[in-house]
């Protein structure tokens, strides 16, 4: 095995998670989809393509071991087999700034073995990287949505910008002489900070980590003036009193933040999110494409996942191909517009 490549097999314990009051609404969630199953929505068993699967799948994750991206491969895996009948298998492979995983499964048979856990790099590495010899977007298949979670802005407690409006008019007054850290080129928050820039028309300098969690210390250090990131992530430090948080960039609000309000209630119209999906090799038959949706959606309706993508502050999603393809083609559209617009390279 490289020391590129890392396979475990589905699921190992997640860590508890505190509840959050929109338990129940995800809950309901579940249910309406249980029903559309139970409806005939979906296909149905003897409907899937015939023989498949007769081994082992793999879902590849651009990501180490252990990050959001590689909890909900994980959370999402188990049950799939199950379903199934055969073994999902997790195989990490990061680097390349998610190319390398992309790249892997680009070129993998379009047999629908070989999956892609796909998150918010999808939509931007073919306008961050003009040279790559794929497009991740044109050239994978999508299976399905599995969920989408809000994104928060975040400032250390002893900064004297309490409010987005103080953020912003720094940022106006001293173009570059604020900062904010990422976790690479195109990541969920790198591209929330991207469109908060460009949406309330000021200029920061972005500082690149090599993951959140070094972003994070120079954050709780003083270092950085603000960072885009989970609430999962967070709220420990804002309820402690560490973080201060200035807004919620999404539409709705999160239930692990209640009391924050949104950026587009303080003036600025922002949906910048983190979400997960499926992807397959583009030419996989869609006989194969439906069987792995009908998988997908059937392991979101289960109580263990459901609950989990709750605590974990997402709103569960799941829905068709087609739906995801449009996700997919709407957000790379949006995200191209940022990226030419701030003239954002990739690191």
């Amino acid at each position: 095995m490289s020391a590129e490549s890392t396979k475990t097999f589905c699921m190992p314990s997640l860590p508890p998670i505190a509840r959050n009051p929109l338990s129940s609404l995800h809950r309901r969630q579940a249910l309406n989809l249980g029903a559309a199953l139970a409806a005939g929505l979906w296909l149905g068993a003897d409907a899937r393509a015939a023989g498949f699967p007769q081994r082992s799948l793999s879902v590849i994750v651009p990501y180490a071991p252990a990050g959001g991206v590689d909890i909900v491969a994980r959370l999402v895996a188990a049950p799939m087999g199950d379903i199934l009948g055969q073994p999902v298998v997790v195989d990490n492979r990061p680097g390349g700034a998610t190319n390398i995983g992309m790249n892997a499964v680009v070129r993998a048979a379009p047999d629908g073995y070989t999956l892609l856990l796909a998150s918010n790099t999808l939509t931007t590495s073919k306008a961050l990287h003009p040279r790559l010899r794929f497009d991740p977007a044109s050239d994978l298949s999508p299976v399905g949505l599995i969920a989408e979670a809000p994104l928060v802005l975040v400032v250390n407690a002893r900064s004297p910008h309490k409010t987005l409006a103080e953020l912003v008019a720094a940022g106006r007054s001293r173009p570059g002489a604020i900062s904010y850290g990422t976790a690479g080129a195109g990541s969920s928050g790198h591209m929330a900070s991207a469109q908060l820039e460009h949406a309330a028309g000021f200029q920061a300098v972005r500082v690149p980590y090599k993951g959140g969690a070094m972003a994070m210390t120079d954050l709780l250090g003083g270092r950085l003036d603000f960072m885009a990131t989970n609430p999962l992530e967070v709220a420990g430090h804002v309820n402690s009193g560490t973080l201060r948080a200035l807004a919620m960039l999404n539409r709705d609000g999160s239930p692990l933040l209640p009391k924050v309000p949104t950026a587009r209630a303080q003036g600025l119209d922002l949906q910048a999110t983190v979400w997960w999906g499926l992807v397959a090799p583009r030419k996989t038959p869609a006989p194969l494409i439906q069987t792995l949706n009908e998988a997908l959606n059937k392991s979101l309706a289960t109580p263990a996942v459901t609950q989990t993508l709750s605590d974990m502050g997402a709103t569960l999603r799941g829905g068709t191909p087609a739906q995801c393809a449009g996700f997919i083609q709407a957000e790379t559209r949006k995200l191209a517009e940022v990226i030419q617009a701030t003239h954002i390279r990739a690191d």
